[in-house]
């Protein structure tokens, strides 16, 4: 393996997704939080919804007040809606993609906060198409937006360009090694900022953590995904670096057993619930990419953590679920699916 490939293998490994999210408003329409009557929020899905329709069929228009608590659970757990949606049901909405890369936020802290969502480190790719759906809208209806300041926003925070790109990061290496304080450090300095798997406010479960922008004005959106593009690159880089580390360290066959002993629980186990799924999964993947597992794709554990799930679940049985039955199907399914990843 080539020196690059090696690195490419190591982001790879490191990079779970990425997600592009332009937030803006409506000319003519107060802030949600200041609307007149729900009248005004009423016309807004309205208008959203009309405008997506010429663009593309290809949305589903979700109002929140009619979704039942376990839908809106599902589209909460798979980062299709914020938690913020839900504190003002009575007046918002979503419009979601068929294939769930792309949600359209509805009345949450402003008119619209249009998000696509992919896997891997895909910045531009993520961008050209919530930049194609944003231009499709802004055709059909005026933004707010200023000469100097660029689009208005309810927050100031995202005024300018009102773009967030953020990178998911598994880093065990650098948590485990105590330096993901000094990782937040720097990129705070660089005017990003280091969050939990849910945003601000949110714990890093399993390791996880999101780099963001922070800065929106006086930057342009190439500006904006180079500089998150390169700090990932970079902090993709030194969590390689430690795992490295980590492999040949003084407490490395300490950590190999911690490791399997985290997939012969998986594998093996009666019961399992999320919080012991996020737990133990974490450290299969470390173990995989330290070598200590011989699993042939790292990134196929992502993607069952978000299918184990307890509304996932909810929605794969097609019925309700006691807590009890959705610990003994995750156990199943985890234990035969992490079995089938071993080469």
């Amino acid at each position: 393996m080539t020196e690059r490939e090696a690195r490419m293998s190591s982001i790879d490994n490191t990079v779970i997704s990425t997600r592009v999210r332009l937030a803006r408003n409506i000319e003519g329409y107060p802030f949600p939080g200041h609307f007149a009557d729900e009248k005004q929020a009423r016309e807004v899905i309205r208008h959203v919804a009309s405008s997506m329709s010429k663009y593309s069929n290809d949305f589903n228009l979700y109002y929140m007040n009619s979704i039942s608590d376990a839908k809106a659970q599902s589209l909460v757990e798979n980062h299709l809606i914020s938690p913020n949606l839900l504190k003002t049901r009575r007046i918002s909405a979503a419009l979601i993609s068929a294939d769930e890369c792309v949600s359209i936020m509805i009345n949450e802290e402003d008119h619209l906060r249009e998000q696509c969502i992919m896997m891997g480190l895909n910045l531009n790719e993520a961008y050209d198409r919530m930049s194609d759906c944003d231009s499709a809208l802004s055709g059909d209806m005026k933004f707010a937006y200023d000469e100097q300041l660029g689009y208005l926003t309810a927050c100031p925070t995202n005024v300018g360009t009102g773009l967030r790109a953020s990178v998911m990061l598994f880093l065990p290496a650098l948590s485990l090694c105590g330096l993901m304080q000094s990782v937040s450090r720097s990129a705070s300095r660089l005017g990003l900022t280091v969050r939990g798997s849910y945003g601000e406010g949110s714990e890093a479960e399993g390791y996880t953590y999101q780099i963001s922008n922070e800065v929106t004005l006086g930057l342009s959106e190439g500006d904006i995904l180079s500089q998150v593009h390169d700090i990932v690159m970079q902090v993709c880089d030194m969590e390689n670096a430690q795992r490295r580390k980590l492999a040949k360290g003084d407490n490395a066959l300490e950590l190999k057993d911690q490791c399997m002993r985290a997939y012969g629980i998986l594998t093996n186990c009666a019961r399992l619930t999320s919080g012991e799924l996020q737990k133990y999964s974490a450290y299969v993947k470390l173990g995989a990419v330290l070598g200590f597992i011989p699993i042939r794709d790292v990134s196929g554990i992502d993607g069952l953590v978000i299918r184990m799930r307890p509304s996932n679940i909810t929605d794969a049985a097609e019925r309700d679920l006691t807590a009890t039955e959705r610990d003994v199907y995750r156990a199943e399914q985890t234990g035969k699916f992490l079995k089938g990843l071993v080469s």
